[in-house]
Parts: C-alpha cells; structure tokens; sequence
C-alpha cells in the first residue's frame, strides 16, 4: 500500500526487530576455535519443528480432510568468503548461513491421490510491512474470523467459523509472512533492512517459495501466487523473479486491489494520475452514501463509475492538463461536474484548483455530520477526532478499525488452540519497515508493472485476475485498469488477463455477497488456466 493513514495504529508502525542473545565466549585461558564457534551459533537458529494437525471443513456440502501445517523455514544463503571485522562467519550443518526465518500456515487437501495434479497458491498480503493474517483469515482459508455480512465487527471477544468460501476444496494453500511481519524475524546477528526493499522483499519471497516447493515435492503442480495491495506489487514481481532466478513458471497471478505501478496513485507534485484514478472511486463513495444527484442515484453502482470513468479520462484528465491556461469559463463546467460526481460542493474543487486528494474527500464527503468515511472501504463511516479539520492524517479509518481487532483476536487464539504452534512473540499484523527501499529517484515511481509483462510475454500460458472493489480509497480501480492500458500488451497475451468487480472495498472479501463472488471467480479463473491447449511457438 501507498500513504498511510496516521492513527493509533497507523500502517507504519515503530520498527520492530528482533534479536537472540548468542553463546557466552569461552573462558580466557585459550582463544576459542572460530570455526567451533560458529557451529555452536548456527545450533540456536535451527529450524524449530513444524506444527502438524487434521481437520475437516464442509464446502458445498462436501466434507474435506486436510492437515494445516505451521512453523517456520529458515531462509539461509551462501556465506561470505570472509566474516565482517570483529565476527565469526556462522554456518549451519549444510555449510549456509541462516539469514531469517519466514513463518507461514499451509493448508494441504487429504487423500490426493496424484499431488503433481493438485494446485498449490501462495498467498499474502502487502504493507508493505503486512502479515498475510488478512487474506488468511478472511477469504482463503477454512477456517476465517467471524463478522457481519456487510463486514463489520461484533461484539468482542472474537471468534472464528468454518469459512464457506474457502478455496481449499480447489487449491492447497500457503500463507506467506514476509521478513518482520507476523512471526518472521531475522537471525541473531542479521538486520531486517537487508529484506525491507522492492528488490530485497520480491527475492526473500520468491526463495521462500522455491524452498517450499521443493521440500514438499510440488514442482510438478500448477503454481500460482495470490497477492492483495502491495501483495500484487510483489506477486507481479514474482512472476518474473521466480521464472528468471529459478526457471519456475507460474500458471496463475491473483491480483486483489492492486498497486503495481505508484505513479497512478501516488500523490506527489507534478504527478497528475491519482485525481483521475480516484475520481470513479468517489462517485462510488457519494453514491453509497447518498449524497449524488437524483439522476445519478438512480442508476447502478456500475453505471455511476462507469460514467465517472469516462468524465475522468477525457473532460477532467484533459482540464488538468491545460492548468491555468483553460478558461473561467470551462473551469466553472468542470467543477460543476466534479461536484456532480463526488459529492462535494463545487467551491471546494474551485477553491483547491480542481484537485481534491483522497485524506481530504474522507473528511469532507461527510463533513456535515461530523464524520469520516474509510479509506480501505468507503462503506464505512464513524466520528471524528476532530471536527472541522480538513484531512484525515490526524484521523482514524473506521473501515480498518471494523477488522482490526477482530482477526488480531482470532488469529492469536487460532494460531495456538487449533494450529499447536507456541511462541512469545508477538504477532505482527502491520509494522513499521521504514525506510523502505524502493530505489532511486533516477528510477522514477515503484513499479513492477513491466515485470508483470515480461512474464506474460515469455509464459503465454500465464493468466492473470485482477479483483478490484469499487468502494477501495486506498488502491481504486482505475489506477490498476490504466496500469495495465499502458502495458500495451500484446494481442496474443492481452486476452489472458481478466478483471472483476465487487460491491466492497480494499479487502473485498469481508463483505459476505463479494467473498462468495469471488470464490465463484476464482473457480472460472482456475478452469481457465488448468485448461488451455498447447500453444504453438514455432514458425511453420
């Protein structure tokens, strides 16, 4: 994810890192062997035995066996030819030097008679500095945290239920928690900021699931990674990482509320694509809420953004355009229509030179009751801080604070009574893993968008879903649909790349009509990539 929003919980948290306590030195009589020393170290970073348990889920009626295993693999590189001044190199018993241990849940179906025929998706989440606890525990997997229908938090404590849109009846699943988040910490001696960076993050992951598969012997399975915000900023740049580094193809990229190319919705001077992209995403806000004009509260929530898109990429993109030159005259239409699709008076949009950035239209859509609007799911409302302030910054997003407590409380009871994994730590659901490397300036905007198209490009069997709710102010719609415009992607791949659209926000599944959809669209989207003919490369 992008900018975040401050609170008391804010997506960037203080940094959080973990350390162990090393061996005490020998005595002073003699000079201890450096080589002895380092095998003595390596012993306390040993993988801890994973935690297996059955359980059985029903899904459309059908019981399901599966086991859920739980616990950590250690991630472990070559050493350095020579160990940093003033340290000892430490190995491990196959002569590598342990780096970080990635915890993770997989859940593997019973009674598969040929695995090699049996899908495997890896799955997580973004931040970045976010656990995989979100997709895990509110769409994938069997078991997920209970709210409403709408996806709003009960009464504490929390619990959990069988999840009746789970797609384990489908695919195994792997929930993957990145270096930092979650369990995941580096080793005694090892800094986290080596894993926190576009680069670094993509390559941790991507060993990770190398290390997975061939462990458990499922490189002959169809592969695919699902990813959810900056997820899908690492998913698209898996696609190619996990092909070029290790000649490891995937079938399939899930896409959930995407953030592949920062320039579409970052704000920042001289960059005009967020106050288009965001545009749909708040006549989908305004019309939820009531505050469009009756001609446009009449119609679908579809035709709404669909009429905001095309007011946004044409009469808007080309008055942001013309800046000061554009006339008094088409500058008042302009605002006129842009109060006629956000809900927010015409003034306002004058006042700010036709540009009104997202912290600011949370504070100001419902201004005049005093409250805030979500930005992960604009569905979402609740009662300022402080009123008559104009951006959300001080702010809380009361569409975070409906799922916040709720999975924290679940996974943490869920992890120990149910799964048997034990552990001190503490869960890291979002932390800080400030300063994120994501390149030079030079480099201009994050992106692995092309990263995605040169997968797509080598692989024709590869398939990419992109989900996208309409009410997400975090990563909106449009943002991910211009993305992949400007891909000018071949004709001959373009038609294996598909969208879908949910009546839900950031995490779409939370809301209970659109996890059932989407499990539905997964379906057709696993058929599709399970089932291409061979496809002819050669030249007749």
């Amino acid at each position: 994810m992008l900018r975040i929003l401050k609170s008391r919980l804010v997506m960037a948290l203080l940094p959080f890192l973990w350390s162990a306590s090393l061996l005490a030195q020998a005595g002073s009589e003699h000079k201890p062997d450096p080589k002895a020393r380092g095998r003595e170290e390596a012993a306390l970073v040993e993988e801890p035995a994973l935690s297996v348990t059955a359980h059985t889920v029903t899904v459309g009626g059908k019981t399901l066996k599966y086991h859920a295993t739980a616990g950590y693999i250690l991630m472990k590189a070559e050493p350095e030819d020579e160990p940093s001044p003033g340290k000892d190199a430490e190995v491990s018993k196959d002569g590598l030097k342990p780096k970080a241990k990635i915890f993770f849940v997989a859940y593997t179906l019973d009674d598969v008679a040929d695995p090699s025929a049996r899908p495997l998706t890896f799955c997580f989440n973004g931040g970045p500095g976010s656990s995989s606890i979100w997709l895990h525990l509110g769409a994938l997997a069997p078991r997920r945290a209970r709210l409403t229908d709408e996806g709003e938090a009960p009464r504490p404590p929390s619990s959990l239920v069988d999840n009746e849109s789970t797609w384990l009846d489908q695919t195994d699943l792997v929930f993957i928690d990145p270096v930092s988040t979650g369990f995941s910490r580096p080793v005694a001696n090892e800094g986290a900021k080596q894993f926190h960076g576009l680069k670094e993050d993509i390559a941790s992951v991507g060993d990770f699931i190398r290390l997975y598969t061939s462990r458990n012997e499922r490189w002959l399975s169809p592969k695919f990674i699902a990813g959810e915000s900056y997820g899908t900023t690492r998913a698209a740049g898996l696609s190619d990482y996990l092909e070029t580094r290790y000649g490891m193809s995937m079938n399939g990229i899930i896409l959930i509320s995407s953030a592949l190319s920062f320039q579409e919705f970052a704000y920042k001077p001289g960059n005009l694509h967020p106050y288009v992209n965001f545009l749909p995403s708040f006549a989908a806000a305004a019309w939820y809420h009531r505050k469009l004009a009756p001609d446009l509260q009449a119609k679908s929530l579809a035709e709404v953004a669909q009429a905001a898109r095309v007011f946004a990429c044409n009469d808007y993109t080309v008055a942001l355009e013309s800046g000061d030159r554009m006339p008094a005259a088409e500058r008042r239409r302009v605002a006129d229509q842009l109060a006629r699709f956000s809900g927010v008076p015409a003034a306002l949009w004058t006042e700010r030179q036709l540009r009104l950035d997202a912290f600011m239209y949370f504070t100001e859509l419902l201004r005049p009751e005093g409250k805030i609007i979500g930005r992960y799911d604009a569905r979402f409302s609740g009662t300022r801080y402080e009123q008559g302030t104009d951006r959300a910054d001080q702010e809380y997003d009361p569409s975070f604070q409906a799922v916040q407590g709720t999975f924290a409380a679940a996974f943490n009871d869920y992890v120990r009574r149910e799964l048997k994994f034990e552990s001190d730590l503490s869960y890291e659901l979002l932390t800080d893993v400030q300063p994120w490397n994501f390149g030079s300036a030079t480099e201009g905007f994050p992106s692995t968008a092309e990263d995605l198209r040169h997968a797509m490009l080598r692989n024709p069997y590869l398939k990419v879903w992109i989900a996208c709710g309409y009410y997400d102010l975090a990563t909106p719609f449009l943002s991910i649909e211009s993305t992949i415009a400007r891909l000018n992607l071949d004709p001959s791949v373009r038609g294996n790349l598909s969208f879908t659209y949910y009546p839900s926000g950031h995490m779409v599944y939370i809301h209970a009509p659109s996890r059932a959809k989407l499990k539905e669209d997964f379906s057709v989207f696993l058929r599709d990539a399970l089932m291409q003919p061979a496809v002819r490369t050669t030249t007749p």
